[in-house]
């Protein structure tokens, strides 16, 4: 039997970096992965999407360029290469993990964990255990109920990045942050996107204004939006709604993700009633030693978050016990073009709270480098207070807006006010500096 301090089930951005800190304290660390390390985020998730996403920004530069004289002609897109180049980043990107790992003693274990008893679990014929056992098993994409499904040759986000040919009409089913994404990858590629949300609008979760500027943006691109959406049911090349027909030779469910609970559940570990494992402010389960994090638990189901969490989880065993992950503190972030970035409470739960609630806004073309770049669609949003000007939240609608969002997070982070933030020197002309005009109106009160 392999015999280990820690072990860890998953391989994914809450594995993978919990398994790092933890031989970094100096325990035996040994990571167990069924399918390839990095997770859903590197394997089909973040990073090929947004490598997806700068093949599309390349083509909206040229168009954009097209528009102040610098003419060009697209000979033709070879998507196979596109692909080639995305293999190449998640490859380059996975070996840097595997290096890391060999540098620190990491043993990497392929095959799929299957419960024994206590800490013991059957891998690959052989028994692994350990002191402390820390799951990452992520998640799954949800397939909604639709008739006639069954009979179609659909895609996943999991499996949507293993297509090798450019489709003509890809309809997307869903209206969310990794739907919303693909549109915009896809949609300069030339392909006829149509999107089909059943709630009321896509994007829910972001703000209603933010939500507007996408949605134009999305129409200005070509792509069709049907929102509140019925659908009957699915055809071999057609989704039926109520009171029309979407043709399509390529159908992609991205209707959101469900939490890998096979492991947990035949573990015995007690749940939540929206079944997600359920675990302490330390990330202990229901059972001693045995912890849990990322797309497990019910919190954001975000890369950063859980690599948060598995290093809270790792410090908690070696009795370097942290308050958890503070949700306020999360950037949440929608990689289009614009972005949409977003951290904090927004306005009404601000008022909620019992703030003082002060709230100022300017949009991007307010700002000389982004007049300059002629990119000027969208806004930055700082939500305070009359007391002591702390941030709040922040909501950021434009170019580079996660990056630009991180600066005020880190603002929070230091307990430092907006007063501050008017007192420094900002390079100009930078788009950082719509950051301290919105600021100077809150202290001024404008």
């Amino acid at each position: 039997m392999l015999v280990y301090d820690i072990l860890i089930i998953g391989a994914g951005p809450g594995g993978y970096v919990a398994a790092e800190e933890a031989a970094r304290l100096g325990k035996k660390v040994a990571v167990v992965e069924k399918q390839s390390i990095g997770g859903t985020c590197l394997n089909v998730g973040c990073i090929p999407s947004k490598s997806y996403l700068q093949h599309s920004h390349w083509l909206l530069s040229m168009q954009e360029a097209s528009r102040y004289g610098i003419e060009s002609r697209l000979e033709k897109i070879d998507f196979g290469r596109l692909v080639d180049r995305k293999n190449q980043v998640v490859a380059s990107l996975q070996s840097g993990i595997h290096s890391t790992f060999k540098s620190l003693g990491i043993d990497y274990i392929e095959g799929e964990a299957q419960y024994v008893k206590d800490r013991v679990f059957s891998v690959a014929g052989r028994e692994v255990t350990a002191k402390d056992v820390i799951l990452a098993t992520g998640s799954h994409p949800f397939i909604p109920p639709i008739a006639g499904l069954e009979q179609v040759d659909y895609l996943t986000t999991d499996s949507f990045f293993d297509v090798q040919v450019l489709p003509e009409k890809l309809a997307i089913i869903g209206g969310g942050v990794i739907a919303i994404e693909l549109a915009f990858a896809m949609a300069p590629l030339g392909v006829e996107v149509t999107v089909i949300e059943v709630a009321p609008e896509i994007l829910l979760t972001e703000e209603a204004a933010a939500r507007q500027v996408i949605q134009k943006k999305l129409r200005k691109m070509g792509v069709k939006i049907y929102q509140g959406a019925r659908i009957k049911e699915v055809t071999a090349h057609a989704v039926v709604l109520e009171d029309r027909q979407i043709a399509f030779d390529r159908l992609l469910l991205a209707a959101g993700r469900k939490p890998n609970l096979q492991l947990a559940k035949s573990m015995g570990l007690a749940l939540t009633e929206r079944n997600f494992v359920q675990v302490d402010q330390y990330y202990e389960t229901s059972k001693e030693h045995v912890y849990a994090v990322g797309d497990l638990l019910e919190s954001y189901m975000l890369a950063h978050v859980a690599s948060a969490e598995g290093i809270k989880a790792v410090r908690a065993i070696c009795r370097q016990a942290e308050e958890p992950v503070d949700s306020l503190g999360v950037p949440r972030s929608l990689y289009t073009s614009p972005e949409i970035a977003s951290f904090g409470l927004s306005q009404e739960e601000a008022e909620q709270a019992g703030y003082d609630v002060l709230v100022q806004q300017l949009p991007f073309s307010y700002n000389g480098r982004a007049i300059a770049a002629a990119e000027t669609e969208g806004y930055v949003k700082l939500i305070s207070e009359k007391q002591y000007h702390l941030l709040l939240g922040a909501v950021i609608v434009g170019p580079q807006g996660t990056d630009l969002l991180q600066e005020l997070i880190l603002l929070r982070q230091a307990e430092a006010t907006l007063d501050q933030v008017t007192d420094a020197v900002f390079a100009h002309p930078t788009r950082s500096e719509l950051l301290q005009d919105v600021a100077k109106r809150i202290v001024r009160h404008d």
